[in-house]
């Protein structure tokens, strides 16, 4: 966007000199410069941009309509940098000119820019005034659409147009009709506009009412009719009209057909579609996208096959439809297969990619999608923040960002909430606040990333404070705003705070509890040692227990060494999930921190015998846009000697500042010596030593595992924050822990 300060520079600055040598801009032109100008224009229409520039240079004498040309051409392809530059040398311009810079600044959504042209414009005509009436109608502004209208001295058709098209298409009826009544001089686009807008609205009494009126109707008309009723889902009214049109053209048929099979009524709809006398490619896509719709791949490939005009969105659809099937093989060949693909294509196969936890092949498709100069739109920018939150790959996400900020798209709601999880996910908490309040809009979405992000942080007191600020909104809470509250009352220890916020959740915001709150509360309780209190509520529940909550209370048992109340939550869960492989670990920690063996050793034949195994803990970190994966006792590792050395001399000053191996950790009944080798080379251990050996001091060393953080890596970090000086993020399955100088955000409460 370019500042308006800037923009009134140059129109001040642009001179009224007299032309220089070889400017004609006045008086009768050559045929020759009517010749160039001509081929300017060609040239900038074909994109041609560096050939009309040399022909430009070349011109001998120029002409303002030579110079608007060019303007014309670097605005429509985008250079409006250089089209603002042009414009200052421009000796004598034209109303045509100042036009011209006013659509590319409104085009470019520079509208501050292009408000300060409007005031500096020495001449306005009827076309001034409908470019700020439609460029501000199409950013939503309408007030401010009405407000150029009002001033227009002279309203032809395009303002009055244009005006009634700004109320319809903002969900503003009732404005547009007041327009309408105004005067009685309108044409079959205006009543079919104010038709459509009723239609859209699901309006069809309103709408009908008006097509009754109408003085002369055109198929437009017709076909407005037949699609509101079949999007409305009253495909016996649409059939009516339908039969009753005097007129029928491609898109009558079509709405007929997307109507059927937006409905689920699929023979109805391939019955239309066989007797269509002509179908154009829309009408192929409606049918194959019926088929796609219900998971009929089968029937929407013999379709496609088949189709005589396939264009772009033809071969979207079969990719999403493939993609949110699961089919990622079958996607991938159909995208590679794509004579053509545009930001729609390439955002469906990251988005499949993604979803089907591809991360590494999602990144890579990305930076090939770089490589062919696609554009990235909103969806793909919103995959590929969710992919980096996935795997904690800050830098990526942080590039994205920028990138983002480019493009133009700003922090709407979309974008926004993307990139407030992928901060959060990554551990950036300074940076996923800035972005929240840049946003430019914000939903209920936005509002509970925000506290689920600072619940999982442990920062308990903060997201409290974002909800009070949400609750001073016009923004309401719903059920999972709730979950991110108890959520953070129960990672930071805010027992009695959680517990009003339970018992007066359905009174104070109108949200019943669900399953989700409820183990909130048994995680809450059961954290704090009143285990009993738990159990009640258990029993007190609308509904049966499930896994979840019987894991909150295994959980709890752990905390507190309650090996009784574990077994007996243990076996719910084995009764209800058998293969849930971290539920046996967990009774065996409880077991082996008591010191019954035997009780451990029953715990692994146990699993043997019901072949369930134990998902073995790794854990990764970003450096320098790439990803290091490290696992127990890592052996591949290219850097390996020199971080196990580093190992050592660090375990030798932590235990001089008082470090203690938790040995009862360990699943082996082994000698206490062995039983600390084994657990100095942990994958979090291996990751945070790399960490601290290749990341610069100050910056934060972030660090994720796919299981929950044992016990005795949680006591070292904080001892090696203290020793080291850096802030250690990490990010276990379960939350995130913050180690700073000795202690950690958790406040050892998890």
């Amino acid at each position: 966007m370019l500042p308006s300060r800037h923009l009134r520079a140059a129109v001040r600055q642009r001179s009224h000199r007299p032309p220089a040598a070889g400017e004609a801009c006045s008086g009768k032109l050559d045929a020759d410069v009517i010749r160039r100008n001509k081929a300017i224009t060609v040239h900038m229409r074909a994109g041609r941009v560096g050939e009309a520039e040399r022909l430009f240079d070349a011109m001998p004498s120029r002409s303002t309509s030579t110079y608007n040309a060019m303007l014309a051409g670097y605005a429509s392809n985008g250079r409006l940098p250089v089209a603002l530059s042009l414009f200052r040398s421009i000796p004598r311009p034209d109303t045509f000119s100042y036009n011209t810079l006013l659509h590319a600044l409104a085009v470019s959504s520079s509208l501050t820019d292009a408000r300060s042209l409007f005031d500096e414009m020495p001449v306005k005509d009827s076309v001034t005034y409908n470019v700020m009436i439609s460029s501000h109608a199409n950013h939503g502004l309408v007030s401010l659409a009405r407000k150029y209208f009002d001033l227009a001295p002279e309203k032809d058709a395009v303002s009055w147009n244009g005006m009634l098209a700004a109320y319809v298409r903002n969900g503003r009826v009732q404005e547009a009709r007041e327009l309408f009544n105004s005067r009685t001089e309108w044409d079959a686009i205006s009543w079919n506009a104010l038709m459509a807008g009723y239609a859209q609205l699901g309006r069809m009494a309103e709408a009908q009412e008006l097509f009754d009126r109408m003085p002369q109707r055109d198929v437009v008309s017709w076909n407005t009719m037949v699609s509101g009723y079949a999007r409305g889902g009253d495909m016996v009214e649409a059939r009516r009209m339908f039969d009753m049109a005097p007129v029928r053209d491609v898109f009558t048929w079509t709405a007929v057909v997307s109507g059927y099979a937006q409905n689920g009524m699929l023979e109805d709809a391939r019955m239309v579609f066989d007797a269509m006398p002509e179908r154009n490619p829309v009408s192929w896509n409606a049918m194959v996208a019926a088929y796609v719709q219900r998971r009929m791949m089968e029937k929407a490939k013999e379709l496609f096959d088949i189709m005589p005009c396939r264009n772009v969105a033809s071969w979207n659809t079969m990719l999403t439809g493939y993609a949110q099937a699961g089919m990622l093989d079958e996607a991938r060949a159909v995208f590679d297969m794509m004579p053509q693909k545009d930001a729609v294509s390439w955002a469906a196969m990251l988005a499949a990619y993604a979803q089907g936890g591809f991360s590494e092949e999602t990144l890579q498709l990305f930076i090939k999608m770089g490589q062919c100069g696609e554009w990235v739109n909103r969806s793909a920018f919103a995959c590929l923040l969710s992919t980096c939150a996935d795997i904690a790959a800050l830098e990526c996400g942080m590039q994205l960002h920028g990138r983002l900020i480019k493009a133009g798209y700003g922090l709407g709601r979309f974008v926004g909430n993307a990139l407030l999880a992928m901060y959060f996910k990554c551990g950036n908490m300074e940076d996923a606040r800035n972005a929240f309040e840049q946003m430019e809009d914000r939903d209920a979405v936005s509002w509970n990333t925000v506290i689920a992000g600072y619940a999982r942080h442990g920062f308990g007191k903060e997201a409290l404070e974002v909800f009070d600020m949400m609750r001073a909104t016009s923004t309401k809470p719903d059920d999972i705003t709730l979950v991110g509250v108890l959520a953070a009352c129960s990672h930071s220890g805010l027992v009695e705070k959680g517990i009003s916020y339970f018992y007066s959740m359905h009174h104070d915001f109108g949200v019943t509890a669900k399953p989700e709150h409820y183990t909130c509360m048994i995680d809450l309780l059961g954290r704090a040692g009143r285990l009993d209190e738990a159990q009640g509520l258990m029993k007190d529940m609308p509904f049966e227990p499930d896994a979840t909550m019987w894991g909150a209370l295994l959980g709890a048992s752990r905390i507190h060494r309650n090996s009784k109340l574990g077994k007996s939550a243990a076996e719910k869960i084995f009764e209800l999930e058998p293969e849930n492989a971290g539920m046996y670990v967990l009774l065996s920690n409880i077991y082996a921190s008591s010191g019954k063996w035997r009780d451990v050793g029953k715990m692994r034949v146990m699993m043997e015998d019901r072949g369930v195994k134990k998902v073995p803990g790794f854990s990764w970190m970003e450096v320098q846009n790439k990803v290091h994966t490290f696992s127990v006792g890592d052996c591949v590792h290219p850097e390996k000697e020199k971080i196990y050395a580093f190992l050592e001399d660090l375990d030798m000053r932590i235990k001089k500042a008082g470090y203690v191996s938790a040995t009862e950790m360990v699943l082996h009944d082994v000698e206490d010596e062995e039983k600390e080798h084994m657990l100095k080379y942990h994958s979090e251990k291996l990751a945070v030593a790399y960490g601290i050996l290749n990341i610069p001091v100050g910056r934060p060393i972030r660090v994720i595992k796919n299981l929950r953080v044992c016990g005795d890596c949680h006591n070292a970090f904080k001892y090696i924050s203290a020793i080291e000086g850096r802030l250690i993020i990490l990010r276990d399955s379960n939350r995130f822990h913050h180690f700073r100088d000795g202690s950690c955000s958790c406040g050892d409460y998890w």
